[in-house]
């Protein structure tokens, strides 16, 4: 809202336009200076109503901004109907305001109108933009546009006047913008250029952006965006150095190596001679002497290392040909190098790039692809997430504050508006009032005037609405409101009972879920009996759904039927179920048959969560709807880009792609495919089609062109999704209401259960008074026999079970709920060990009262839970670990306690002593187990075991001696773990053992061991030996750090499980849709000669295909993934929502005709929508859904927590505190001068700035002559490039050595240091080595590497740029919980690795599976998980894994070493193996990234904060060293102002710094000296401000300080800085009083005149010191 001081709408004329003439030439009033302008009175923006009612008058004339801030800028503002505010300059450059033709074309600017005749003017262009062919008369349109817009521009310009300032032409981008197309449109029409006239018509293009300048909201929302991209330059800096490092050492490591293949060598008995089998470089040239896999389109890369890719018998490994992928995917020179990383870091195709480099380099070099494709990554993307959440955070919070200003004035009008009315009378006279007097200030009456007129206009507008439902309301009560008589009104309200009741909801929600499983049964190929089924089960379906609301309608009529959104939806689907039974028999309707799936979001109706994720979704697409119109403007301005770019380039130059000279389908010659590239670039799959691109185009147009759209779309795309997902985690499902519906399933439900608990308890009546019989009985025995087998809450609970049974149930259920069932999860102060209780034999004597006493005074901490005892257990008490501890320490008491309580030592009978011994055994195993070298021993046991595992590949066979000795590791390590249970058994009892989770997942590991030994003893057993992989999982139970995680996964994952739900229906949706379809369509006839399909011109159909037989087979197909039923539906849409292999997915949707038709090309191209579709409305929308919830699970678990990183243990915690001390002293660590004046020299020179600068420089040059390397240069360029490696080597010795005479021993004090040395050292070995034994041992391209790994310098804190170090802090902050991530990332690659070569080893080797990645050894298996783990390519692994049909495999295979047999794969298997792991490790890389963002987040909050950290306080004691070297803990009060000057934020105070450091009134010793204790107090409480924490941080302080030094040396304080001050002004007073006086004295003629003079210039200096004083008291206020 305004500022109190608001102005009514008052006319601009020219006595206004003088008296701010006047204003601006006085200068007046500097207070106007430090104004801001205000928001809400922004152009573009509504005038607020608190101004007055517009009238007619005031509509598109010049009125007098109300903007105090404008008041003096010569401007003036004018309104339209809408009441959208435009500002105008009045003088410079511009006709007067005044001037008619002025006037004229501001109303025609300003008019709404005018603004929508431009709007769309742009559209019908953009449309024309969008044809590749132009009609005839669409050049006469073009014209016509062009003179729209040369119109615009001339009214503008004398609208606004010509001149670069703000409220001018030129002052607004947008109309440079129009400007220049209108201006290039003109050249190109009506001037020659030749062959730069495609540059100018492209830029024609960039009208489309005009749509933006003429919506407000776009243009605000491109502002955010712009402002985001300021903040992002630190982190596209820091990844192009990333990227940069990377490129070079891939040019290090694989320059040239994508050139090796298999060659073809010549043997003997051929002619060819020994020069044409070894230098004929046409031989080498000739692409059919390579070696080529079955199906690859290039040939088999090779490698020289044994790890690397081997040719095949008759054919050598050489370098020759060109790269693969045409000649782009190398690392031969800097460029390629440096896409082939961005390609890495954004992972499009990496597999490809990944099984090139392994099959050339080496399996070794996965190291490469796990930092590069994974971590870098990541910690980019984390990058770009936290920086963009923080951006839109930030947003947030400025729009909630503006939120709050407005809310109290709004809610202050309305309050003044309600005794207001004498106000509104005299409206008239206060508006005239104010156009007399234009320069008043405006009174809070004016401010509630103009409210009253606000809110009488939203009256009036009200009323004007309300006209037509009024109108309307006679019709309604006549025709939609049936009162008709008192049977009807019967019937009405017999109905209204009926569909009401709780039970028709419930059978309702039967119905729509039926009809659900329904839907989901539809299938190809379908028996007649299943479709007579469903048909039937429609009609039945569409009936139910009818009569609900045929009698709904009754019930409620039909005017309150439709009042309801939920009720028009249902009738909307009963109306299209008609329409469908209605259009069954008329072909080509499968499309409005799809529709039948929004049955399915019936559902909602009867589902909270469903209905509160719509609801959420709904606001936050209306809120986020002007950045949607945003993306949706640049992806429609990228399409027409391409298209005009590159569309006559696919036409002409195709040949270059296809041999066939056909069009790809992926192309830019005609809009919708262009649509369709860039859709496709935003998903994160370019580069196939830029390699098309590069062959068409230019390779600079390309790249410019894809950059483009990859940065700016991929900005729009994550800054919408970061906002979706800020909107879900709000969500709360404990606060979520229940509508009607779903408490009437509830209250059903809650019936059908009372009414069965009733009907159990009738019949079994007989029963439980029987067994309360009994159980008294028992009770009684126990007590007095067989007391020694009870614990001690069973004592004290027996007798009152019975009767406290439903309290003592409900107490147990949440105890249960939280400590036992979900025992992973335990509550911070929950156990994981059951110790035994102590004197447990030792109660039989105990009277029953002190024992019951005993256990109420346990209820105090914690309610014992009620439970019997096991056979051989006494202890069944789960205890806290508080308790436990309290309990450890007094057992020898209670023992003591427990002998004095005896009554006689005869009293004690054989079975007390029995149990005695037994308790000491008992305690005796608790001690082994408890014993930390026992656990020392049992994880180490644990990695052994499971370890082993990765031994058992397919050459185990073949080992015998390894094979034996796993054979008896697995007996020791069954033995060992057998013995383990028995222990714990013995020590913790059945009981305690088995409601622990980790011991349940011990327990079922041990029958792992045990089932595998049976499997191997017995033949008929031997699949039990395939579930061995499970013996891994018990490293979860053995180490801290993976409970954590899991816990934490567990606390996060859980609760969002009812979301997950809700994200597998819009699936089952679009799986749904799917099937109707393309069910039956993907079936294709296949050549078996050249395995390509048949075109529609020889075959047609299913029946014209088997009459053509190949070697007896039919060769009609069907595709691997389809969508023949739901399962293979879900299945395709995985892959398409993990963008592996839904290229062949949407081709073959693409090419589909119909059932048992031949596919064509692109015959049905508009199913591209149907993916679409389901990329933002099936993937983008529920991943946020989903995403938003895990953050608000994360979150409010890390609040129970305290704030702490749930990932982390609670040792962790303590070194993260300790690795946030290292990085802020690392850089602060200084090294004394020493005192011999050479080494000081010395000492000077490596510490300045220039020297580490040159230092720095010589680095980046040695990185840039790596850049200019190339694969097969020039020898004259190598000889260069050694020189020049010799000179830096010689340079960075010469710095190690002075180095070494500065620093002398305390150089090797500093690990950059170390560092140095080192590469200094490798450096020298290098210029040795090859003199000695040449390049065999280590290449010269290693050493390079390792000179240029000094380049990490730049990221060294203190030295390189802040920002890289402020963008690092986060990543190494949160690098303790990430190893814990990652930790269990191994274990769960481990686990599936074990499991993959256990069923997938012996797989046929095609496609994803090959001589690299497979699943024969577990080193290969850890390949290809690590691939599945990036969502790479495990579409081709699966496709690999389907052949299991005789055509694809060979069943009876021999397998050479082993005695399996068949190259089989088990489809079902490889599906469950695949999508288990794609979901749990996508769970846990989510929860990674959540970790990074939330820290960047945190760091972001902790720097708004007005507070104070540990880190400060280190700083402030650092800086405090230097200027007190001496340890005195005073500093002089001189250097006061210097040493605040070198403080870091936020202590730091800039100079001129001495008014604020008087101001703080410090106290100061003898000597004029300080203590730090009393600055760094003053200090704080200069930051803190009146924060309620100051107090309680200062005791801290202060306590702390004492403690630190305990023997600092007393001192009292003399005076204060601000009394010092004071007696210097009192002191400069005096003086100047006892000079007059001597002036009077000396000269007595002029002693009066004098006199006055020195009084005069004595009370202005008292004045200014009282001034000062006022001012120094002023300054204290505001700062503490």
């Amino acid at each position: 809202m305004a500022s109190p001081e608001q102005k009514g709408l008052v006319p601009f004329t020219r006595e206004s336009l003088e008296l701010m003439k006047q204003h601006i030439a006085k200068k007046h009033s500097e207070e106007q200076r430090d104004l801001k302008p205000n928001t809400d009175l922004e152009v573009g923006k509504e005038l607020p109503f608190v101004y007055g009612n517009l009238s007619r008058g005031m509509v598109l004339e010049p009125l007098e901004d109300v903007d105090p801030y404008y008041k003096n800028k010569n401007t003036f503002m004018v309104l339209n109907k809408s009441r959208t505010i435009f500002r105008f300059s009045a003088t410079w450059c511009t006709l007067s305001p005044f001037n008619s033709a002025r006037r004229t074309t501001i109303k025609i600017l300003v008019h709404p109108f005018f603004q929508l005749f431009i709007l769309i003017s742009v559209l019908i262009d953009c449309i024309f933009m969008s044809m590749t062919e132009m009609p005839k008369w669409g050049s006469a349109i073009q014209n016509i546009l062009l003179g729209i817009y040369t119109f615009e521009i001339l009214v503008k310009l004398i609208a606004r006047g010509i001149w670069a300032e703000p409220f001018y032409f030129f002052g607004d981008p947008w109309n440079w913008l129009d400007f220049s197309v209108t201006l290039f449109e003109h050249i190109t029409r009506y001037l020659i250029l030749g062959s730069n006239t495609i540059i100018f018509s492209i830029s024609r293009n960039l009208r489309i952006l005009k749509i933006i300048s003429l919506n407000q909201g776009l243009k605000s929302f491109t502002g955010i965006l712009i402002h985001c991209l300021k903040k992002l330059t630190g982190v596209i800096s820091l990844t192009l150095f990333f990227l940069t490092v990377f490129s070079l050492i891939g040019m290090g490591l694989f320059m040239g190596n994508l050139k090796h293949k298999c060659l073809r060598w010549p043997q003997e008995n051929e002619t060819a001679t020994l020069h044409n089998r070894t230098e004929n470089p046409y031989y080498m040239r000739e692409t059919e002497n390579f070696y080529y896999l079955e199906g690859e389109r290039y040939a088999l890369l090779c490698g020289n290392r044994t790890d690397a890719g081997q040719c095949p018998e008759g054919y050598v490994c050489v370098k020759a040909g060109t790269n693969p992928d045409y000649g782009f995917t190398n690392f031969d020179t800097f460029g390629w190098a440096l896409l082939a990383l961005f390609r890495l870091m954004t992972q499009d195709y990496p597999e490809a790039l990944y099984h090139q480099i392994l099959y050339a380099s080496g399996k070794v070099y996965m190291i490469f692809f796990v930092v590069v494709s994974f971590w870098f990554a990541f910690y980019i993307a984390s990058l770009f997430l936290g920086i963009l959440a923080m951006s839109y955070e930030e947003e947030k919070q400025k729009a909630a504050e503006k939120a709050k200003k407005i809310e109290p004035k709004f809610q202050q009008t309305s309050k003044e508006l309600q005794e207001g009315d004498k106000a509104v009378e005299t409206k008239t006279t206060q508006i005239e009032m104010k156009k007399r007097s234009p320069t008043s200030m405006i009174t809070s009456l004016n401010m509630l005037d103009d409210a009253t007129a606000a809110i009488r206009h939203e009256e009036e507008s009200e009323k004007s609405r309300k006209r037509c439902p009024l109108c309307w309301h006679r019709f309604a009560k006549i025709f939609l409101i049936w009162n008709c008589s008192p049977c009807w009104l019967k019937l009405k309200e017999f109905i209204h009972m009926i569909i009401m009741d709780p039970f028709t909801d419930l059978v309702l929600t039967i119905c729509i879920i039926l009809n659900i499983c329904f839907l989901a049964l539809e299938c190809y190929p379908m028996s007649e009996e299943t479709n007579n089924v469903l048909s039937i089960g429609n009609l039945i379906f569409i009936g139910i759904f009818t009569a609900e609301m045929i009698l709904k309608i009754i019930a409620m009529h039909p005017y309150g039927y439709f009042q309801v959104g939920w009720n028009i939806f249902d009738s909307l689907i009963v109306f299209h179920g008609l329409a469908e039974l209605y259009l069954a028999n008329i072909h080509g309707v499968a499309l409005f048959q799809t529709f039948k799936v929004l049955r399915i979001f019936k559902l909602a109706k009867y589902w909270p969560t469903f209905k509160i994720l719509m609801q959420i979704l709904n606001i936050s697409l209306v809120a986020l709807k002007d950045l949607v119109l945003l993306l949706f403007t640049f992806t429609f301005f990228s399409a027409v880009v391409g298209l005009k770019l590159f569309g006559m380039s696919y036409e002409a130059c195709v040949c270059n792609i296809d041999k066939d000279c056909r069009l790809p389908r992926w192309h830019m010659h005609d809009f919708f495919h262009s649509y369709l590239n860039v859709f496709r670039i935003l998903c994160g799959e370019w580069i196939e089609t830029l390699w098309d691109c590069f062959k068409i185009a230019g390779q600079f147009s390309c790249i410019s062109f894809y950059m483009m759209v990859i940065l700016i779309g991929n900005l729009l795309i994550i800054y919408l999704f970061l906002a979706l997902v800020s909107s879900f985690s709000s969500y709360n499902p404990a606060t979520t209401e229940e509508n009607n519906e779903a408490k009437n399933l509830q209250r059903a439900v809650a019936k059908i259960q009372k009414r069965i608990n009733y009907v159990i308890s009738k019949i079994l009546c007989k029963n439980q008074n029987v067994s309360k019989e009994t159980m008294d009985h028992v009770n009684a025995v126990y007590v007095k026999e067989n007391i020694s087998d009870h614990t001690l809450s069973e004592l004290s609970n027996t007798q009152e079970f019975l009767k406290d049974k439903e309290k003592s149930s409900s107490t147990e259920k949440n105890t249960m709920t939280e400590n036992e069932s979900q025992s992973l999860i335990p509550s911070p102060s929950a156990s994981e060990t059951v110790p035994i209780a102590s004197g447990e034999s030792d109660i039989e004597n105990l009277d029953n009262k002190e024992v019951q006493s005993k256990s109420g005074d346990g209820n105090s901490k914690e309610k014992v839970k009620q439970s019997s005892s096991s056979e051989c257990s006494t202890v069944d008490i789960a205890i806290s670990e508080e308790e436990e501890m309290v309990y450890e320490c007094e057992k020898p008491k209670h023992l003591k306690n427990g002998y004095r309580r005896r009554s006689s030592p005869g009293q004690l009978s054989r079975a007390s002593k029995k149990g005695r011994i037994w308790q000491n055994i008992r305690k005796t195993c608790c001690k082994i187990v408890e014993n930390s070298c026992f656990k020392c021993f049992i994880g180490l046991v644990t990695l052994l075991s499971t370890g082993a595992l990765a031994f058992e590949d397919i050459y185990i066979d073949q080992r015998k001696t390894i094979k034996i000795l796993l054979e008896y590791a697995d007996m020791i390590f069954t033995y060992i773990f057998i013995l383990e249970m028995l222990l714990k058994w013995m020590a913790y009892g059945f009981k305690a053992y088995f409601t622990n989770g980790w011991y349940k997942l011990d327990f079922m590991v041990v029958l792992v061991f045990c089932l595998s030994l049976i499997g191997k003893s017995r033949e008929e057993f031997k699949p039990l030996t395939s579930i061995k992989f499970l013996r891994a999982l018990r490293v979860l139970s053995q180490f801290e750090r993976m409970k954590v995680v899991v816990r934490a996964l567990i606390t996060t994952t859980l609760p969002a499980l009812n979301v997950f739900l809700v994200c597998l229906l819009i699936w089952l949706a679009f799986s749904i849709m799917g099937v109707h379809l393309f069910a039956g369509k993907f079936y294709e006839c296949i050549d078996p000669t050249s395995g390509e399909r048949f075109p529609i011109s020889e075959v047609m159909n299913k029946s014209q295909c088997e009459s053509l037989v190949f070697n007896e087979s039919v060769p009609w197909e069907n595709a691997k993934l389809n969508f023949d039923n739901v399962g293979n539906g879900f299945l395709s849409l995985l892959q398409v929502a993990t963008f592996n292999g839904w290229i062949t997915i949407m081709n073959s949707a693409v090419d589909s005709i119909g059932v048992n038709r031949q596919p064509n090309f692109e015959e049905n191209i508009y199913m591209y929508c149907y993916f679409i579709n389901f990329i933002i409305i099936g993937l983008f929308l529920p991943l946020s859904m989903l995403i938003g919830v895990i953050i608000a699970n994360f979150n409010t678990h890390k609040i129970k927590q305290g704030g702490s990183n749930i990932f982390i243990t609670v040792k962790q915690k303590k070194q993260s505190r300790a690795l946030r001390r290292l990085l802020c002293e690392e850089s602060q660590k200084t090294i004394r001068r020493p005192g011999n004046k050479f080494q000081g020299f010395v000492f000077d020179l490596v510490t300045s700035e220039v020297f580490n600068a040159i230092i720095m420089a010589l680095i980046c040059f040695q990185a840039i002559t790596i850049m200019i390397q190339s694969d097969e240069q020039s020898q004259n360029m190598d000889i260069a490039l050694s020189w020049i490696n010799l000179v830096l080597i010689i340079l960075y010795t010469g710095e190690c050595v002075l180095k070494l005479i500065a620093f002398d021993c305390n150089y090797f004090t500093i690990g950059w240091n170390i560092f140095d040395f080192m590469v200094v050292i490798f450096s020298v070995i290098e210029l040795v080595l090859p003199i000695m034994v040449g390049y065999y041992l280590v290449s010269p391209s290693i050493m390079e590497l390792i000179r240029l790994s000094r380049i990490i310098h730049i990221l060294r804190p203190g030295k390189g740029p802040k920002v890289f170090h402020d963008l690092l802090l986060p990543l190494m902050l949160s690098l303790p919980a990430l190893l814990n991530i990652s930790l269990l990332i191994f274990l769960v690659m481990f686990v599936y690795a074990i499991f993959g070569m256990y069923n997938f080893a012996y797989v046929k080797k095609e496609a994803g599976i090959n001589d690299v990645s497979n699943f024969e050894t577990f080193g290969s298996s850890m390949l290809c998980l690590f691939q599945v783990t990036i969502f790479a390519g495990w579409d081709e692994m699966l496709n690999a894994i389907f052949n299991s049909k005789w055509s694809d495999c060979d069943p009876d295979k021999i397998n050479p070493g082993t005695q399996v047999r068949g190259d089989c794969g088990n489809p079902y298997v490889g599906i469950i193996y695949f999508v288990s792991y794609i979901l749990i490790s996508w769970l846990i890389i989510v929860n990674m990234y959540i970790v990074v963002v939330i820290e960047f987040l945190n760091i972001a909050s902790k720097k708004k904060a007005k507070t104070l950290s540990e880190d400060d306080f280190r700083k402030f004691f650092q800086v405090w060293k230097r200027f007190d070297p001496d340890r005195t803990q005073y500093i002089d009060s001189s250097r006061l102002s210097d040493f605040a000057a070198a403080l870091d934020p936020p202590l730091f105070m800039a100079k001129p710094n001495k008014g604020q450091l008087v101001a703080m009134d410090l106290p100061m010793a003898a000597g004029d000296r300080i203590h730090c204790l009393d600055i760094l107090l003053a200090l704080t409480k200069r930051v803190m401000g009146k924060d309620v924490r100051m107090e309680k941080m200062i005791s801290e302080m202060e306590s702390g300080f004492v403690l630190a030094n305990p023997f600092k040396i007393t001192y009292e304080p003399i005076t204060t800085t601000l009394k010092r001050k004071q007696e210097a002004v009192s002191a400069t007073i005096i003086q100047r009083a006892y000079k007059s006086y001597r002036l009077r004295q000396n000269d007595k003629n002029t002693s009066d005149i004098h006199m006055i003079d020195d009084d005069k210039e004595v009370q202005a200096t008292t004045e200014r010191a009282y001034f000062d004083k006022a001012e120094e008291k002023s300054t204290i206020q505001s700062q503490i």
